[in-house]
C-alpha cells in the first residue's frame, strides 16, 4: 500500500507519532511518501523518505497513493494560493 503523508500542519503537529508511524508501515511492507504542497525551494529532509513537492497544486494524482493523510483534507483537489 502507497501511503502519501502530508509534512506541515500533519507531520510537524506530532513528528516521533509520524515517525513511529512510518517506521511501521515500511516494516510491514508499505510504501510512504511526504505529499507537501511546498516548492522544491523550500526543503524537507526526513531520511529515507521520498518527498514530492506539487509547488501550490492540488496534492491528489502526483502519486497513486492508496490512503492519503492530511490535516487538510481538500487541499488534495484545490490548489494553494
Amino acid at each position: 500500500m502507497l501511503i502519501a503523508l502530508d509534512y506541515d500542519g500533519t507531520y510537524t503537529e506530532d513528528t516521533e507519532l509520524w515517525d513511529n508511524f512510518i517506521v511501521n508501515a515500511i516494516k510491514n511492507g508499505h510504501e510512504v511518501k511526504i505529499l507537501t504542497m511546498r516548492y522544491p525551494h523550500e526543503p524537507i529532509n526526513i531520511e529515507g523518505i521520498e518527498v514530492i513537492y506539487t509547488s501550490r497544486k492540488a496534492k491528489y494524482g502526483y502519486i497513486p497513493a492508496n490512503i492519503y493523510i492530511d490535516n487538510e483534507p481538500g487541499r488534495l483537489f484545490t490548489d494553494s494560493f
